[in-house]
């Protein structure tokens, strides 16, 4: 609490005064109000109830003088209140839906770990907007950049391996997320290119898309998926599915220097568990910038004291009309 008008609180000495003006009569004797010969007859009743309420009618107009002028200084309080804007980040997620994707070295599979793993992530950034993009021999979006949250996850759910031609086109998912990217005014752009395997086919090379994405401020995060030697493949045989070893296949260097040409990272997931820290570290690394502006919020308390003043005054009021004795 403080005062508006602190230099109204030196009023204060006139209660004070006042006070010591009533204590110096009281002891000198000089209030009475009826001259008599002796006070023998009196001094029986000195410590009644009355002798002591005599004094509550002075006791209360002090107190209500004093309410009056903490009143008219002004008392009020103040809180500090945190206005926080979020300046979000554009992610576009890129994933691999090729048939390699179905590799069952991640639990239940490849493309079901990925797409569990980004659902998580999605949900721990409300304030960013985020994009889906697929591709196999070829690519597309699946979600355009968007906060609805619902929308995201539930298009990630339908993401899905076979729905259109087989291949790895590194560059052209690349360059479809950029692309989706290409009217965004965020002060920080980012994708999370993931995949499982070598460019194989495509419309645009991979280090070609990633000096687009340099060009264009987005950073890339790339993530080879696939445990070290060998990995389960599902395959279909004359006599039916069947799962077969295959040798992982991961063009890492290509992964690097794409990351590295755009100021991201490369890393390396061998199963869920590190999959998942893998999305728990660049949430970590991109963190949407905050300002935070502080300003007071003022309340006025003078209304309490001055209804305290008046209490007293109507209270000592009380007090002189029903007890006749007091003076």
């Amino acid at each position: 609490m403080f005062f508006e008008y602190p230099g109204l609180l030196f009023l204060l000495i006139i209660p004070a005064l006042l006070v010591a003006r009533y204590i110096y009569l009281e002891l000198s004797g000089r209030r009475a109000h009826l001259r008599v010969s002796s006070i023998k007859p009196w001094k029986s009743g000195g410590s009644s109830v009355l002798s002591v309420l005599r004094h509550a009618p002075f006791v209360l107009r002090t107190i209500a003088l004093c309410l009056i002028i903490i009143a008219i200084a002004r008392p009020r309080s103040s809180s500090k209140i945190d206005k926080i804007d979020t300046e979000g980040i554009d992610i576009v997620l890129a994933m691999d839906v090729s048939t390699s994707m179905l590799a069952r070295d991640f639990k239940p599979d490849r493309i079901s770990a990925a797409k569990d793993i980004a659902v998580e992530f999605i949900a721990q950034r409300p304030s960013d907007r985020m994009g889906i993009v697929v591709f196999a021999g070829e690519a597309y979006t699946q979600c355009p950049l968007t906060t609805d949250r619902a929308t995201l996850i539930n298009l990630m759910k339908e993401v899905e391996t076979g729905l259109i031609t087989d291949g790895t086109a590194i560059g052209n998912g690349l360059a479809t997320a950029i692309a989706r990217m290409s009217s965004s005014d965020a002060k920080s752009r980012v994708v999370i290119l993931l995949t499982d395997g070598v460019n194989n086919t495509g419309e645009v090379a991979p280090m070609t898309a990633a000096e687009i994405a340099k060009t264009y401020g987005v950073r890339v995060y790339t993530i080879g998926v696939g445990a070290n030697g060998m990995a389960p493949y599902p395959v279909m045989t004359p006599w039916g599915p069947d799962v077969q070893q295959m040798e992982v296949e991961i063009d890492e260097p290509l992964l690097k220097d794409i990351a590295a040409q755009t100021g991201g990272r490369y890393f390396r997931a061998t199963d869920n568990t590190k999959l998942s820290e893998i999305y728990s570290e660049i949430n970590r690394m991109e963190k949407a910038r905050t300002t935070v502006d502080s300003f007071p919020i003022y309340k006025e308390l003078f209304s309490g004291y001055a209804l305290a003043a008046l209490a007293c005054l109507l209270l000592e009021l009380i007090i002189r009309l029903l007890i006749r004795r007091l003076p």
